[in-house]
């Protein structure tokens, strides 16, 4: 009798039970994920562009995304400007060392971790921005971004954009149409072999000064010259001593923006797809205003004094056969692998394309 009277009151007890430990067990969850998201709960963003250009703009869309899709519990720090650190090589040192959780380089700035990266400067090798963006878009982006990965280098890529539009030949006081024209100027390059290697198969003579010192170097003649975009250039005011611009458009500015490799692995599945949607309108971002801002420049170098070449076929063929020899000398330094991938995903954009 005793059995059948408790009987149903045992039952109720311990549906409570599993009711409370079910609660407990959906508060923690909840909990975790709200703590896992705030961990780390600042985000920095160092890069060595200006407040003025698409770089700094991409960085307040990514930090918008983020602080949105996360409730405020994550707030994102931007550092223009070279404020966080001063080149390339430090920016990604910080991303390995777990003190800097975002970078933006270009593939010459991270040719120092990951050689082969490189692939993307060499010249001429894309034929305008649409297949560029299918190609850094496409598989090989992904075997790029597996490939530094498995190199154990720190640093995760989050998506190629865009900084600045295309690299041409800009000189302070020579006219340049074509190859001939380039040997024996000094121009500035960045310390990566392969824009080094370039000027010298120019027959020009490659200057490595930092970013922050290049105004200074064309105004005191160190460089003659510099390999670079016209928003860079009016953006950074170089027009005021830079007359003479070439659009032979010899290689697209990729700009690989990188997350710590140290501090992705303490994301959450959630906090990492959050991360990766703001990179994703980082990318629109920039690329929209890229496009969009060469006329301008143009115009305003023009207005500055500046005279402005565009290559005739017969001109722009010089530059090409006079930089033939840097796929010879792409595959002696780093094989022939990401050759043959470049050229397959030019290949399948071409296809794609027409």
């Amino acid at each position: 009798m005793e059995k059948q009277e408790n009987g149903p009151t045992d039952m109720r007890n311990n549906v409570i039970r599993i009711l409370f430990f079910a609660l407990v067990i959906m508060c923690l969850v909840g909990l975790s994920f709200s703590f896992d998201l705030s961990r780390g709960h600042i985000i920095k963003v160092a890069f060595l562009g200006s407040q003025e250009d698409e770089d700094y703009a991409g960085a307040l869309a990514f930090k918008k995304v983020v602080e949105e899709r996360t409730g405020g519990a994550t707030t994102v720090q931007v550092f223009p400007a070279g404020q966080f650190c001063s080149n390339a090589r430090e920016c990604l040192e910080a991303l390995q060392s777990g003190t800097l959780e975002v970078t933006m380089t270009t593939a010459g700035g991270a040719g120092s971790l990951f050689g082969a990266i490189q692939v993307l400067d060499l010249p001429y090798a894309f034929s305008g921005d649409e297949m560029a963006e299918c190609i850094l878009d496409g598989p090989f982006a992904d075997k790029l971004r597996e490939s530094v990965l498995g190199a154990e280098a720190g640093i995760r890529l989050g998506v190629i954009s865009n900084t600045g539009g295309w690299r041409n030949f800009a000189t302070v006081a020579t006219p340049v149409r074509n190859a001939s024209d380039l040997k024996g100027l000094k121009l500035r390059t960045v310390t990566a072999p392969i824009q080094q290697e370039m000027m010298r198969q120019l027959g020009a003579s490659a200057t490595p000064i930092a970013w922050s010192e290049l105004y200074s170097a064309l105004a005191t003649r160190v460089v003659e010259g510099t390999k670079n975009s016209v928003q860079d250039i009016v953006g950074m005011k170089f027009n005021e001593h830079i007359k003479y611009l070439t659009l032979d458009g010899h290689a697209y500015m990729a700009a690989m923006w990188w997350y710590s490799e140290p501090l992705w692995q303490d994301l959450s599945p959630e906090m990492r797809a959050i991360i990766m949607e703001g990179f994703q309108t980082l990318q629109r971002t920039t690329r929209k205003i890229v496009k969009t801002g060469e006329a301008a420049a143009l115009q305003e170098f023009r207005a500055s004094g500046g005279t402005v070449h565009v290559p005739s076929p017969q001109e722009r063929k010089s530059f090409e056969n006079a930089t033939t020899g840097m796929r010879h000398w792409f595959a002696e330094q780093y094989g022939k692998e990401w050759l043959n991938a470049i050229d397959t995903a030019v290949n399948a954009c071409s296809t794609n394309l027409s």
